[in-house]
């Protein structure tokens, strides 16, 4: 960038424009002429208000000894100003670099947060369309790739039209009200109830990464968030035990799974007796395939966990398909997992196989026409189970009220039953730090034990 010191300022020009024979000219605009170096620069604005405030900022860069630039005419802070991006168009610019290295899930949780962050990101400018139709622009429009955007509707359209317009600059959240104003945007659902803790500080984590971004790429100078404090009661993640089932309640629900539907629950129940007796996560029992099963006639079998099918809107997955094919949570690529299942699994299973077969690509679960089970799907089948299982007080309870729960029940069986807690790491999936926490609640006997060691060493 080639600078200059020597700078010159004209008045302030009026633009005038004829009103027809005999009639007063009719000012129209404000030009501001300044000249840098041997070079002469003009900039035009609507109202003289606007052109005297661009001319004082000119003047008092210049006092202040700042250099300006031959090329643009303008002081480096000025220049600066002028180069920065608005936040809406860093937004789009973050979810475009990172989307290649997320998994469908965290694409669909990174667009939903900036989202609810984006349109409290607005100055108040004439035009602002409902929020309905901003947060649909967002979420099925600017925050995807471009060769996944769909042609967007004259009323999408305008509303990005409004939202490049509108926007504040980046910089603008060095101000803590600004920063304030979107994460109290986070802390709230849509209907403007307060959200949970976990989905606040989930949606923090992708804010807190978009502004550490911009920190690396140099533009902003810090982490505006470092500087704001929003309260929320801090999320231990702990599982309520009053959702935990026991041996016989889970067996009464895998029973009950058998009298939903001619053939939904037939279809389902082996799925869900792996989520309990092998403890896996949904999403894992979805991509569970003949291959992955040693099924002996008796004693263990042994499941290798190599796939898992996470369920996410069209939009986010590499597929285009409802079910990404992916590998296993929180594990390398093609790294395996292996879950030894009690014989009461093993016979389950494999009277599954003999009964309904496994799909062309060796899939154990799926629908009759061969798809993969939805999670909507699977869930309303087991909403009507609890109904057949339990008692209607016992259904207004938060026991099992939803399939994840059964991998809650077994790993809490297992740290129970006095399994070390790295081997139940292991088969769960999990660290050992954080299985302990999630599960604290759901350790049962343990103060017994402890009090009768303490009581032996005092005997000592």
């Amino acid at each position: 960038m080639t600078t200059s010191y020597k700078v010159k300022f004209w008045g302030i020009r009026a633009n005038t424009r004829s009103e027809g024979t005999g009639k007063k000219p009719r000012i129209v605009s404000h030009t501001v002429r300044w000249t840098v170096g041997n070079r002469e620069r003009s900039s035009t604005f609507k109202t003289k208000g606007l052109a005297e405030s661009f001319l004082s900022s000119l003047r008092q860069a210049a006092k202040n000894g700042e250099a300006f630039d031959l090329e643009s005419g303008l002081p480096s802070s000025m220049g600066k100003a002028k180069d920065a991006r608005t936040w809406y168009a860093f937004a789009v610019t973050y979810v475009h670099a990172w989307w290649p290295h997320a998994a469908a899930k965290t694409r669909e949780g990174m667009t939903d947060a900036l989202a609810n962050v984006t349109p409290v990101l607005m100055r108040d400018l004439p035009g602002r369309p409902d929020e309905e139709v901003i947060r649909r622009a967002l979420r099925e429009f600017s925050f995807l790739p471009e060769d996944r955007r769909p042609e967007p509707s004259p009323e999408i359209v305008r509303a990005v039209r409004w939202l490049e317009a509108a926007s504040l600059p980046l910089s603008a959240l060095e101000e803590a009200k600004h920063t304030r104003a979107a994460l109290e945007a986070l802390a709230l659902l849509l209907d403007g109830k307060a959200a949970a803790t976990s989905t606040y500080r989930r949606k923090r984590a992708v804010f807190h990464h978009v502004l550490e971004y911009a920190v690396e790429l140099e533009e902003l100078s810090a982490n505006p968030l470092h500087k704001v404090k929003l309260r929320k009661i801090k999320s231990n993640g702990e599982i309520d035990r009053r959702s935990v089932v026991n041996p016989a309640q889970a067996r009464e629900l895998l029973t009950a799974v058998t009298y939903v539907g001619r053939s939904r629950g037939l279809m389902l129940a082996a799925m869900f007796a792996c989520m309990y007796f092998g403890g896996l996560r949904p999403a894992e029992a979805a991509g569970l395939r003949k291959k992955d099963c040693q099924l002996p006639a008796t004693g263990w079998g042994l499941l290798t966990l190599e796939k898992t099918m996470p369920q996410s809107n069209k939009r986010f997955t590499d597929s285009g398909e409802a079910h990404d094919d992916r590998g296993l949570k929180h594990r390398h690529t093609k790294e395996t997992r292996e879950v030894p299942i009690p014989p009461e699994l093993v016979t389950i299973l494999c009277e599954h196989i003999d009964k309904h077969g496994v799909g062309e690509d060796g899939r154990l679960f799926r629908t009759r026409t061969g798809g993969l089970i939805s999670g909507s799907a699977y869930a309303k089948v087991w909403k009507e189970a609890r109904t057949y299982a339990f008692t209607p007080d016992q259904v207004a309870l938060p026991l099992a009220t939803r399939p994840y729960d059964l991998r809650h029940a077994a790993v809490s069986l297992w740290l129970n039953a006095g399994v070390h807690a790295p081997e139940a790491a292991e088969r769960a999936g999990h660290g050992v730090d954080v299985m302990l926490k999630v599960y604290a609640k759901c350790i049962d006997g343990q103060r017994d034990v402890a009090n009768q060691r303490i009581l032996d060493a005092l005997a000592a």
